[in-house]
């Protein structure tokens, strides 16, 4: 399926004329085709892109990579939307690429539940929906064709796993561990794998104590506000665990500001997700311990995917993108000299 051109026009054609009518918005870039655009558009894979928002140095990274490879030149059209980190507007996105005949939609879910309904609009329109990122929970879990991200289960273990030889390696195995966690999005895949990996762990270790998880909604501004919250509560807490960096970045300027320190040499132990280009700063600056990446870089992986599928052949339902660690005693300097986000 290939979007009709003539369509299109009719459609944005009606769509200015209905924006002259009402207060007009600034549409994201790449949001619709222009009729200058659409010329020879027969020639080109039309996709839709239902991002999260722009809440991280890792989304940020992630949209970029999707950009990078949905390029023109490359055979496709890419129609963006921002989620702005609200559902609804991205089951409105949903439903406008759907409007739109699109060829393949991408959905990177904001949270788990709730795409029932329009997922099957979608399947209902014959158009392909990939997951990335996140995950869904739905009845029928035909109405998504495959899901391409992060294991993050694997992701929480193995912080959990690092943080348990860490303190045997300080002498510190057997000592009574206060813990506290900056969550991101309650509900969001990230939040709920990295959360239960972790779990695992500090369930074998009798001496390590959750003191208590709280959203920071995967922003600076609210890991900084839970993370004052935490001191303000607990006299001592021995690891922070920051379910991505920019929560961690904000934990760390709120531990600084009451005077207290983090990091390999500080007061306390912490441990961030992601493992962006400036967590490795932070690093190098001793304020983190730790990170454990989560690969952004997720664009050429979904490509392969509708190039098998426009080749008529079967896909995995499930791909996990390669990742690593890294903690504070390697040679940053080194790794980032070639890290690209």
């Amino acid at each position: 399926m290939r979007m009709r051109r003539a369509w299109i026009i009719g459609l944005l054609a009606l769509t200015a004329a209905l924006c002259g009518c009402t207060k007009q918005q600034e549409e994201p870039e790449d949001t619709l085709l222009y009729e200058d655009e659409i010329e020879d558009s027969d020639d080109y894979i039309v996709v839709g892109f239902a991002q999260v928002g722009s809440e991280s140095d890792w989304r940020l990274a992630n949209t970029q990579s999707f950009r990078d490879t949905f390029r023109e030149d490359n055979g496709y059209y890419l129609l963006f939307e921002d989620g702005q980190q609200k559902q609804e507007n991205q089951i409105k996105a949903i439903r406008n690429f759907i409007l739109q005949e699109v060829d393949y939609i991408i959905l990177d879910p904001i949270v788990e539940t709730g795409w029932d309904a329009v997922l099957q609009e979608a399947k209902a329109a014959g158009i392909p929906v990939i997951l990335s990122d996140r995950l869904v929970v739905v009845e029928d879990e035909s109405l998504y064709t495959c899901w391409v991200g992060s294991d993050f289960e694997e992701e929480g273990r193995i912080a959990g796993r690092w943080l348990r030889d860490y303190l045997e390696d300080q002498g510190r195995g057997s000592d009574e561990i206060r813990i506290v966690t900056l969550q991101g999005t309650l509900g969001s895949s990230a939040q709920i794998g990295r959360t239960e990996g972790f779990d695992e762990i500090l369930a074998a270790q009798g001496n390590w104590n959750m003191l208590e998880r709280m959203s920071g909604d995967f922003t600076l501004t609210k890991g900084r506000e839970v993370m004052e919250y935490f001191l303000d509560t607990y006299e001592d807490i021995d690891v922070v665990v920051c379910e991505n960096d920019n929560m961690a970045f904000g934990a760390i300027e709120a531990i600084q500001d009451a005077g207290k320190t983090c990091g390999p040499d500080g007061d306390m132990i912490l441990i961030s997700f992601d493992a962006a280009k400036s967590a490795f700063e932070a690093m190098q600056r001793g304020e983190l311990n730790m990170d454990v990446e989560c690969n952004p870089l997720l664009g050429p992986m979904v490509e392969e995917i509708i190039q098998k599928l426009e080749r008529g052949e079967d896909v995995d339902r499930v791909q996990y993108v390669e990742e690593k660690c890294f903690d504070a005693f390697m040679d940053l300097e080194g790794i980032l000299e070639s890290r690209t986000y």
